[in-house]
């Protein structure tokens, strides 16, 4: 887990309200979920998760705040890059457990294996590695 006296980013990404099942990250990212606070309906209000000790926050819609899910605006202001020992692997794995390929893996000259993914709330993910 992250130490209280460094600074790191754990952003939050925004589902609909009402999901019961987040078991994706897990199977397609090995997160683990660290604590998780749910509705009366045994839906999701906040799940804490981490990948390989980077954590993570999926949260319910907050409509009157302007905190949309993607699949509500039918798009994503953010893409999460993710960095990995294989792309390959991990994109195979993310498949496998629900994602759809927005762009398939490939070496750039510029060093990096990168290829792109959406995951089954509408999150895009650059799944990525140093080559």
């Amino acid at each position: 887990m992250n130490d209280v006296n460094k600074t790191w980013f754990a952003p939050q990404l925004y589902i609909k309200n009402g999901v019961k099942n987040i078991d994706f990250y897990k199977n397609a990212f090995g997160a683990i979920e660290l604590r998780q606070w749910m509705n009366d309906d045994g839906s999701y209000h906040v799940a804490e998760l981490s990948i390989e000790g980077a954590m993570f926050h999926l949260h319910e819609e907050k409509p009157g705040a302007g905190q949309f899910s993607p699949e509500r605006i039918d798009g994503t202001t953010t893409l999460i890059g993710l960095f990995v020992k294989d792309v390959d692997a991990v994109m195979n794995k993310a498949i496998a457990a629900g994602a759809s390929v927005i762009s398939p893996a490939q070496s750039y000259d510029y060093g990096y294996r990168q290829g792109e993914i959406k995951d089954p709330f509408g999150h895009h993910w650059m799944i990525e590695m140093k080559i």
